[in-house]
């Protein structure tokens, strides 16, 4: 892409390329991990403590099937652990494990240092604040 034309872009277009291409880079990273977005997500809810399936499903904003089959993925990883509630037998109770916590410990220091993965951002903090700012002002109008 040519910088010069680049500059001449709408922030709208600026803004949706910019999230195409960190998603990309972060998906590339995270797969080098043997992680997927929505397992980076399962992990950071766990850190919480153990949770169960359906619980995790309503925090991640997905439906039940679409996390077993998540928690499955980081189950083979051996970043979770899964097992029958002792209080409900009829729930599974996922846990991170070591593994799931080093893994999402380094993704975290990725997402905020790692060029590869955010590209030319100076200050992540000051960008990461204008981001918060502006979809909370935009998915809540004035």
């Amino acid at each position: 892409m040519d910088p010069d034309a680049i500059a001449t872009w709408p922030t709208g277009r600026l803004l949706s390329t910019a999230a195409r291409l960190v998603e990309h880079s972060w998906e590339r990273y995270l797969g080098t991990r043997g992680l997927t977005h929505a397992g980076l997500i399962v992990l950071h809810l766990l850190n919480a403590g153990p949770q169960s399936q359906r619980t995790l499903a309503r925090g991640a904003k997905v439906t039940d099937q679409t996390m077993s089959r998540t928690v499955d993925r980081l189950l083979r990883a051996g970043f979770v652990d899964r097992a029958t509630d002792e209080r409900d037998r009829r729930r599974t109770t996922v846990t991170i494990t070591a593994a799931g916590r080093e893994v999402h410990a380094e993704a975290l220091v990725a997402e905020r240092e790692d060029p590869v993965v955010l590209g030319a951002v100076r200050d992540y903090e000051a960008f990461r604040l204008q981001l918060v700012e502006l979809v909370t002002s935009l998915n809540h109008p004035t």
